[in-house]
């Protein structure tokens, strides 16, 4: 497939599994008879049953095998107490069929309790049939070796039928090592996350609204653009009487007259934070409140206010990052008001609900609010973990935790081949098996590379800093090859060397690698390091390297959906001046 340039290929890939049969997600049930009546189960039963028969079989196998093993040992230690005592001397003056077996069994007897069973009447006939030169040839070592060589065979079969479950998994290996062969699976096996259709769809249609009518819809071109958006999509809507609703793109919707915000609504989104100061009522007190909204009933109608009559949204932003701004809030002149203007800050307020009452600001008539200042995220960082299961990120705490990141914070990303690059995390991101290092960018930590140069015969280092960001590139010269890569700050190498042909090893050398060189352009050759030939490059240690001090950001509480009682709201701080 090839995309136009401003395409996401990650968001491509998934937006194939969620809008085709790339993956299909199949639960195959099938029908076995067991004990003449119809059982309906999956593969993984199947297998089970299968694997528990093949068990059982080999079982059987080996019994018979013991048995088998067994009656010769009994056979061969019979005709050794046979021959060895002479006891076919015993059967020359015996005058009939019976006397034979009689003369055997009884000189049989006073050896009987070197057997493992008893002598049986066909064991003595058995006996009868052994040849005149097979006797005369006799060797009692080699009876002896037969037998001791029969015990260990008996005591292996015996082991086995003691570790039945080892020995079944030594024959299914001994199966896949024998005839697997040019049979390999040419597909790969990967646990995958699930994909959000809404996350990856492409938004190719164009959101527009009529505030003061109080419509939406992709068919209003000759009104307000909104943004980009898809036919899956929900928007969500606030009035200026504090009314909230969301509702499904359609070509033309009625929310309700004098729109002050649309968007497109990202269900489960607690990192879009809303600001808002409202009037209580046609004459009531002035609220200012945070909140996030995380979750809603699709079309049902939200009061954002506490519900009074000619209530008013005096103040209203949406923040992607939950910024917090500065307003300043103008009274209106009315009897002995001292003090028609003051400045609020809305970092100063806890997120809440969105149902909750909110903070008050003044118990006066307020003649309008103003920006003053755009404001910076609150928001705590975001932890961001990196799954190798699936290798994808996510922020379910499964995997490698990567770091907590802000909003211009990137990631780095690094291959075996030798190439760098440093991107957005962006939760959609795909990372290959190419990829040898993911860890979060700093941009002033320097990186260290060993490199082999084929057309100089040597090794060379190398220490840079990344020096563009959203794009790929190789820190290696063309053609070189890559050998080893720390992303220590200050890294110390262990370098193993292969041992010359006819001379003696060469001891490993220990290079410091802030003393080696000093940081470098991205695309340096580096300093030479040597031009024997390396076996092994290793971490010996890292020396401290001290991290640039981040400034401290409060934490945030975001409450659920619930509502929040009035004893609570008067604990909370006032801001009536």
């Amino acid at each position: 497939m090839h995309l136009p340039n401003d395409i996401s290929p990650d968001k491509t890939i998934d937006a194939l599994y969620a809008f085709t049969a790339c993956e299909t997600s199949i639960s195959p049930l099938g029908c076995l008879i067991i004990e003449n009546k119809p059982h309906f189960m999956g593969v993984g039963d199947m297998l089970k049953i299968s694997t528990d028969h093949t068990v059982s079989i080999l079982k059987l196998e080996l019994d018979v095998e013991l048995q088998e093993l067994e009656n010769q040992w009994h056979y061969a230690s019979l005709e050794r107490i046979f021959i060895e005592n002479k006891i076919y001397r015993d059967i020359e003056e015996a005058e009939s069929w019976e006397e034979v077996i009689i003369s055997i069994n009884d000189g049989l007897k006073p050896h009987a309790s070197q057997l493992k069973r008893p002598i049986l009447e066909e064991d003595i006939v058995r006996l009868t049939e052994i040849k005149i030169k097979r006797i005369s040839k006799f060797d009692l070592d080699k009876a002896n070796q037969k037998i001791i060589a029969l015990e260990g065979n008996i005591e292996e079969v015996k082991n086995n039928l003691n570790h039945l479950i080892d020995y079944s998994i030594r024959y299914f290996t001994h199966l896949k090592n024998t005839y697997g062969k040019g049979k390999e699976r040419k597909s790969e096996i990967r646990i995958f996350d699930d994909v959000d259709a809404k996350k990856v769809v492409v938004r190719n249609q164009k959101l527009y609204v009529n505030r003061i009518e109080g419509f939406i819809g992709t068919s209003l071109r000759k009104n307000e653009f909104v943004g980009e958006c898809s036919d899956i999509d929900d928007v969500i809507n606030l009035t200026a009487d504090g009314k909230m609703q969301v509702v499904k793109v359609d070509s033309k919707v009625f929310i309700g007259k004098n729109i002050i915000h649309t968007a497109v609504f990202k269900k489960k989104d607690s990192r879009t934070i809303y600001n808002m100061i409202y009037r209580d009522g046609k004459n009531g007190t002035t609220y200012i409140k945070r909140f996030a909204v995380t979750g809603v009933t699709r079309d049902k109608i939200y009061d954002l206010t506490q519900g009074n009559s000619n209530s008013e949204v005096l103040y209203f932003s949406a923040n992607p990052n939950g910024e917090a701004e500065i307003v300043t809030i103008l009274l209106r002149n009315s009897g002995s008001i001292k003090k028609l203007k003051w400045d609020l800050d809305f970092a100063d307020l806890q997120i809440k609900g969105r149902s909750v009452r909110g903070n008050t600001v003044t118990k006066y008539s307020v003649r309008r609010v103003e920006l003053k200042e755009k404001g910076v995220s609150t928001l705590k960082p975001r932890k961001i973990w990196f799954d190798t299961s699936i290798r994808r990120l996510n922020i379910e705490e499964r995997g490698k935790l990567l770091g907590a990141f802000k909003g211009d914070d990137k990631l780095l990303i690094a291959t075996h081949q030798g190439t760098i690059r440093v991107v957005t995390p962006e939760l959609s991101l795909h990372f290959d098996d190419t990829v040898s290092h993911i860890e979060k960018w700093i941009p002033d930590k320097p990186i260290t590379a060993v490199h082999f140069d084929s057309e100089k015969e040597r090794y060379f280092l190398k220490r840079f800093c990344i020096e563009s960001e959203d794009k790929e590139d190789s820190y290696i010269k063309d053609g070189a090859v890559h050998v080893f890569t720390s992303f220590e700050g200050r890294p110390v190498l262990s370098i193993e060397f292969e041992k010359p042909r006819g001379k003696a090893q060469l001891d490993n050398l220990i290079i410091n690698a802030e003393e080696f060189i000093s940081i470098k352009g991205f695309k340096a050759l580096g300093n030479q390091l040597t031009d024997k030939k390396i076996k092994k490059i290793s971490l010996k240690e890292a020396l401290p390297y001290e991290l640039p001090k981040e400034q401290d950001l409060h934490d945030i509480e975001v409450r659920g959906e619930e509502e929040i009682s009035s004893e609570q709201n008067e604990n909370q701080i006032s801001l009536d001046l």
